[in-house]
């Protein structure tokens, strides 16, 4: 009898466990296939607005198209000779768009007048490879002409030998030969060819250069900054290369990396940089750093680049590429009516960096003629020790003692973990808004791998609503002297949990210890996640 009953529950033992791991399998490949959707929504989302671009661009080029039969017919003064060949109902329409006076809208021209002078001025002097285009990510590559070595080949075995099969299928990289002599360009495109024919001939690599039209007279460019005459000239020709590589890239992808010709990627370094793409709302960015050193890793969404490109043409003599993209978020971002600290907050939510980098730069010597640079990616080899979420713009602030320079500002940008001395009762940290905004859920996380103990204990998680008109949750709830809700806690170092949406728009979020700590505590991770609109 013993025996029979020791069998049954060994049985019964057995059956449970079986079971609890079919729903955990069961649970694991739902949430998987949720992630996945949710994924493949945000892509089709992206495609969509890609579109609505491209729409508006083909009616901008249409209006360009009217406005050039309208000069032509105001040249003919209406000369019955010059229009009889056409119908009596072309020539109506014609003198109709004639004698409109549209306002004068400024184009590409204004700022480089000189490309009126040939037609050929934007079209590509080489141009090898099978023009794949609706692809996720287009990589663009400037090289030119280097005195000591050149680093192109490496770059591309780098790039593509890490992308897999179906990647190479989803991607287009353009290696751009900023150079006008011909010759050379041709023995740049032979040597691709003989090592990336099978790259080329498949769509995955495509090479172009510009005509020698494309460019301006260089010679007579006002020397600013400090800077020699011979480096206005590099940076300003290096501007007129990025420009000319994102004109021909714009309507390829739904997103384009710029890279530079002497850099080696991390292994996953694609899927990393599209997933990490795809989990953001598109109006919420910018520009995604994948490198932290120049131009290197940079990430701009496709129907944004007409508005760097022309950006770039109206001050492309002025200042170095990097300065320029830093005016376009202060003019999309910041407010002069506020200081610098908070530009900065604004143009951050803008420009999203990701840590670790994803490429690295290995070149040593310069396209600048006798530049030596020595130039290295800290983060490129640095282990991830917290997770990066794009946070709601706000001042952050803290009673907790910082511990060798691990900010509570990094933590929030997902720079950095935030690391304090022991927390006492009475402590906390804050999220100040700077304007109130709709939550919908959050995530706190405390330790990391390498300080796995040192974990927020304790702690509440407590919001401050813009209003609270009409707010019945004092059952619910407690209400601080201060007029904050007590909504969550932590357990186990974590406190994760959404949002009642009675509380929004909130226009603070606080972190509030309860009783003294006997460890130090580390904030690893934030994740204030935005309603959706």
């Amino acid at each position: 009898m013993r025996l029979r009953n020791g069998t049954v529950a060994t049985a019964l033992i057995f059956i449970t466990s079986f079971m609890s791991l079919s729903w955990y399998t069961t649970w694991q490949n739902g949430k998987e296939k949720l992630i996945a959707y949710q994924r493949e929504f945000h892509a089709l989302k992206e495609r969509l607005r890609v579109a609505e671009h491209r729409t508006l661009q083909r009616s901008s080029e249409l209006n360009t198209i009217l406005e050039q039969f309208r000069r032509a017919i105001a040249e003919t003064n209406g000369s019955k000779d010059a229009l009889g060949h056409f119908s009596d109902e072309t020539q109506k329409l014609l003198k109709e768009l004639a004698h409109r006076k549209p306002l004068q809208v400024p184009n590409i021209y204004y700022h480089l007048p000189h490309l009126l002078n040939n037609e050929g001025s934007l079209q590509p002097a080489v141009q090898v490879g099978l023009g794949r285009t609706k692809v996720s990510i287009v990589m663009g590559i400037p090289t030119v002409k280097r005195k000591v070595k050149s680093y192109l080949a490496e770059t591309l075995h780098s790039l593509i030998n890490k992308l897999s099969p179906e990647e190479k299928l989803d991607c287009v990289i353009i290696v751009f030969v900023g150079e006008t002599d011909i010759d050379y360009v041709h023995s740049v495109v032979e040597s691709l060819d003989k090592e990336f024919s099978t790259e080329i001939n498949s769509g995955l690599l495509e090479v172009i250069s510009p005509p020698a039209s494309y460019y301006p007279d260089l010679t007579n460019l006002k020397e600013t900054f400090g800077d020699t005459k011979e480096r206005v000239k590099w940076r300003t020709k290096q501007n007129l290369d990025y420009s000319f590589l994102m004109m021909y890239a714009l309507n390829k992808g739904t997103y384009y990396v710029q890279l530079e010709d002497d850099i080696v990627a991390k292994p996953n370094y694609f899927i990393t940089m599209k997933n990490f793409a795809l989990q953001l709302s598109s109006e919420d960015w910018m520009i995604l750093e994948f490198s932290q050193l120049g131009f290197i890793g940079k990430m701009f969404q496709a129907p944004d680049l007409n508005l760097i490109v022309e950006f770039i043409f109206m001050f492309y003599k002025e200042k170095p590429i990097d300065w320029l993209l830093d005016h376009i978020l202060w003019v999309k971002a910041c407010n002069p009516e506020k200081d610098a600290k908070h530009c900065e907050r604004q143009k951050s939510n803008l420009r999203v960096r990701f840590r670790p980098s994803l490429f690295q730069h290995v070149g040593l010597h310069s396209s600048l003629a006798g530049k030596i640079q020595k130039l290295t990616d800290k983060d490129f080899l640095k282990p991830l020790l917290h997770k990066i979420h794009v946070n709601p713009p706000a001042e952050v602030s803290t009673s907790l003692k910082m511990y060798q320079g691990h900010t509570l500002e990094k933590t929030y940008l997902g720079e950095d973990f935030f690391w304090a001395i022991t927390p006492t009762a009475g402590d906390y940290i804050l999220f100040k808004f700077d304007r109130p905004v709709n939550i919908e859920r959050y995530l706190f996380r405390s330790g990391n791998p390498e300080h796995p103990g040192d974990k927020l204990q304790n702690t509440t998680v407590e919001i401050l609503p813009f209003s609270e008109t009409g707010l019945k949750t004092k059952d619910k709830y407690k209400r601080t002297d201060d007029g904050f809700y007590r909504i969550g806690k932590f357990e186990n170092g974590v406190s994760e949990s959404a949002v009642d949406p009675v509380f929004n728009p909130i226009s603070a979020l606080r972190l509030s210890v309860l009783q003294d700590s006997a460890v130090w505590a580390i904030l690893s991770e934030i994740h204030i996640k935005k309603a959706a609109r």
